[in-house]
């Protein structure tokens, strides 16, 4: 019987991606899109008062 054993530690299905930068981004892009929907309320509501 022949056996095949993969050392798990080489991480074969990892992808090669920045984490930190993937989560600094995602942060600064729901930022910019709440602002943008913040401003848009103030003036909506300066526009109906």
């Amino acid at each position: 019987m022949k056996a095949s054993t993969v050392d798990p530690r080489e991480h074969v299905n990892e992808e090669p991606r920045n984490d930190f930068s993937d989560t600094f981004m995602g942060f600064n892009v729901m930022f910019g899109f709440m602002a943008v929907v913040f401003f848009g309320m103030v003036i909506i509501k300066f526009i109906i008062s």
